[in-house]
């Protein structure tokens, strides 16, 4: 089943601004929220779709991408929100957009994003990595293991950075709800401000000794392999956004990102021009003349093709589906396009010198093209239309 449009799900124009997306995501979630709709898987699902299209539509970069190369673009592993993340992740990465007044009416004040308001550690950076891919695995896409060097969760602790379980103890500041609430009067009246808790740092809980692995980080540095699964069609310059698969956070917080740059390696025969293939093919005269059955190479292998007699240079002959699919459809594909370059021998011996010479007074020898061949640019013009 393909994903829904992203600006569809969040009901705006692609020409929306950063608070439109923000106001409208807040008005679907708001809708959607699993509060409002207790065991309603559907409205869940809504939720956790709308949750994924602002991820993206609210990053400057991965909105690009998404705008420039659709889903394939953006999803490279095929998770979002619906596929990994649950609804404390949700809360703590996009919690202040919906602000107090949703969460106060939902949880009675008591519980906001990630259960009391805890800001669950500091987010994990985006990782940033170049993956070469040759025409074959363009064309048909491939999974790919590669290792990266990056901060995992520690092992010992979990990634909460303690020594232990008694290491951890509510913070006495805030009481765990990481938050700091003071009521002023004024002459408006009383007015109740909110800020993160100083001590805890909004996580509601404090350490009292470090776990030795990780020194109350929450994570080490290691190398892990990763499994990223290129769509086919993919074009250099496209980015892949790996949901989850960045830098682990601090104490706990979410992970970033692994953002994969695709680059292409060049073929030896081959030449990409967007979804087709160009390929030059270089037959002698004489072969011009009779004609000739020749292979050529093609993404998947060799094609035999048929060069008629009295083929003319430039000629250009097309293979049917036999360039790269579009990375945003799996029904069109593009063609392979051949051009036939009739090739000029420069070193000639002295018989095939008078050869030719006779040859050359011959009235079939001389350049005389039907008014229906077609010019330079015309054959540009279809080449491109």
């Amino acid at each position: 089943m393909s994903k829904r449009d992203y600006y569809e799900i969040l009901g705006v124009s692609k020409s929306a601004s950063a608070d439109e997306i923000k106001k409208a995501y807040r008005k679907v979630a708001m809708q959607y929220h699993p509060d409002r709709n207790p065991g309603d898987k559907a409205a869940e699902e809504k939720f956790k779709e709308a949750a994924e299209a602002y991820e993206i539509l609210s990053d400057a970069d991965k909105r690009a991408q998404y705008d420039r190369f659709g889903h394939a673009g953006v999803s490279g592993a095929g998770r979002g929100f619906g596929g990994g993340m649950n609804m404390d992740d949700i809360f703590s990465q996009f919690g202040d957009v919906f602000g107090e007044d949703l969460f106060g009416s939902f949880f009675g004040g008591g519980r906001s994003r990630g259960g009391g308001g805890r800001s669950r550690g500091v987010r994990g950076s985006n990782l940033r990595v170049k993956l070469k891919l040759n025409y074959e695995e363009i064309a048909k896409g491939v999974t790919k293991n590669i290792k990266v060097k990056k901060y995992a969760v520690c092992s010992t602790c979990g990634g909460n950075g303690a020594k232990d379980k008694g290491s951890v103890q509510t913070c006495s500041t805030c009481h765990g709800s990481g938050q700091m609430k003071r009521v002023q009067n004024t002459f408006l009246g009383q007015m109740q401000t909110v800020t993160t808790c100083p001590t805890c740092n909004g996580e509601g809980s404090t350490i009292t000794a470090k776990c030795t692995s990780c020194r109350g980080e929450g994570r080490v540095y290691t190398e892990e392999t990763i499994t990223i699964d290129v769509p086919a069609g993919v074009q250099a310059g496209m980015q892949l956004n790996v949901s989850g698969k960045g830098n682990a956070g601090e104490r706990g917080g979410m992970p970033g990102d692994l953002l994969v740059l695709i680059e292409e390696e060049a073929h030896k025969e081959l030449q990409r021009e967007g979804l087709n293939v160009a390929y030059d093919l270089h037959i002698s005269f004489t072969d011009a003349v009779f004609g000739i059955n020749v292979e050529v190479p093609t993404i998947d292998g060799r094609a035999k093709i048929k060069i008629p007699p009295g083929t003319q240079s430039g000629k250009i002959f097309r293979l049917k589906g036999k360039g790269f699919p579009n990375a945003h459809s799996h029904y069109e594909k593009g063609d392979q396009l051949i051009q036939v370059n009739v090739w000029t021998p420069q070193h000639l011996t002295d018989e095939e010198k008078k050869i030719l010479e006779k040859l050359s007074h011959s009235t079939n020898l001389k350049p005389n093209p039907e008014k229906t061949e077609k010019g330079f640019f015309d054959k540009l013009k279809d080449l491109f239309n």
